[in-house]
């Protein structure tokens, strides 16, 4: 059976590395790996076709979204004999899109010394990029890409206040934490009761599927931010009338805390603590070590407290 020419003008490899942003080398081995076909040969030349461009940008794309190559022949085999590679791009692009509607802005260093009292300061502006508030702009020493404006414009009128700028980014360091907690709670729950449906069967989710997920995704995404809304302004309520009472001197007694609380935990020893007991019991083992841990130390000090009593008791 012969096949047709290839789809749109024949490429060769070097072209094709060209218009795709690979390398020859790149290509060869994709083509060893079985992630792209292999192009077809006329007379002592290899042709490439737009199929194989086509195949190449969409690598790129699943390696940028954080898939290895391994997951991604995986996709590509399943949509090659016929199971699907539309509907599961777009639930991937669909998680990997963006989660809020603020648009970027760009602003310049000298914007941003002006915004921040007007004494020009290099290690906050580095300590705001290791944090990705601001991004450095390719090309432009003198220009940043603030993904997020409103968290800017929070710094500013907190240093406004007269909150200094390194207790602004430690205190957003510690925010971020907890913040980042909350979000992998919430995605173990809608995993746990609305995805592991979709995700957690034998074979890769067919078109449906995917659809199905991504809308329910559109769905969700906000119910994140409004519970977070809701909770934060009950919390900061309740407790901001406490602290405004406290210091009045009304002796009003502390608001009540939740059953738990969330608390920063290093992510090694987080890691080392799911390597010992599994991720679903880590929470519960370091609970138990805290608490043993108020035990032993309670039992030393009446211990110590016991001996301390004895010795003045044969002084006597």
């Amino acid at each position: 059976m012969t096949t047709g020419p290839p789809a749109g003008p024949p490429y060769r490899i070097e072209t094709l590395a060209h218009l795709t942003g690979a390398t020859v080398r790149t290509i060869r081995a994709y083509q060893d790996r079985g992630l792209l076909p292999r192009p077809e040969r006329q007379g002592r030349a290899n042709h490439y076709s737009d199929a194989h461009r086509t195949r190449l940008h969409q690598i790129a794309d699943l390696l940028d979204r954080g898939y290895t190559l391994a997951s991604i022949k995986e996709l590509l085999d399943a949509h090659d004999t016929g199971r699907g590679l539309g509907g599961v791009l777009g639930l991937v692009a669909e998680v990997d899109g963006p989660w809020t509607d603020e648009e970027p802005s760009r602003v310049s260093r000298s914007d941003l010394t002006a915004r921040f009292g007007g004494t020009a300061d290099d290690r906050a502006i580095a300590d705001a990029v290791a944090l990705g508030v601001l991004e450095p702009v390719p090309g432009d020493e003198d220009a940043f890409l603030v993904p997020s404006p409103q968290e800017l414009a929070v710094a500013v009128e907190l240093h406004a206040a007269g909150v200094p700028l390194g207790a602004i980014t430690s205190h957003l360091r510690e925010l971020r934490i907890q913040v980042e907690q909350i979000a992998a709670r919430f995605l173990e729950f809608t995993t746990e009761h609305v995805f592991a449906r979709y995700l957690d069967g034998p074979h890769r989710p067919t078109d449906a599927d995917a659809a199905e997920a991504a809308s329910l995704v559109r769905r969700l995404r906000p119910l994140a931010r409004q519970t977070v809304d809701a909770e934060l302004a009950r919390a900061m309520r309740l407790f901001a009338g406490h602290h405004l009472r406290r210091h009045l001197g009304t002796g009003d007694p502390p608001p009540p805390l939740s059953g738990t609380r969330t608390v920063p935990v290093p992510v090694g020893t987080m890691r080392a603590v799911e390597a010992l007991v599994g991720p679903e019991h880590a929470a519960g083992f370091l609970a138990l070590a805290a608490e043993r841990e108020v035990r032993a130390r309670a039992l030393d000090h009446l211990v110590s407290s016991h001996g301390a009593s004895d010795d003045l008791d044969e002084e006597d």
